[in-house]
């Protein structure tokens, strides 16, 4: 993910851990929205060199915050796995 994303993702995590994130988290959806364009627009040569890389803090804190927020997650999941396992699938990562 990009260094925007990940703070838009922290700031999505941030804002539903304090409470002030309404029902739908409207910046989770701004993150998983630019998380799907990523991977609609990248070619399957450049998604596999980024599952070669390993994760930064920033990100390992991200998915943290997902995992430590149920609700949260399951918005962002329901969301992008769809895309996300399609473009996979598409560049023979999933079978």
């Amino acid at each position: 993910m990009s260094k925007p994303t990940l703070k838009l993702l922290a700031a999505a995590a941030t804002l539903a851990f304090a409470g002030h994130a309404a029902a739908d988290y409207p910046l989770m959806n701004l993150v998983a929205d630019k998380v799907i364009q990523k991977y609609q627009s990248a070619t399957c040569e450049q998604l596999w060199a980024q599952k070669q890389q390993p994760k930064g803090e920033q990100e390992q804190r991200l998915m943290s915050l997902l995992k430590s927020d149920p609700q949260l997650r399951t918005a962002f999941m329901n969301k992008v796995a769809g895309p996300i396992a399609n473009k996979m699938f598409d560049c023979g990562m999933i079978p």
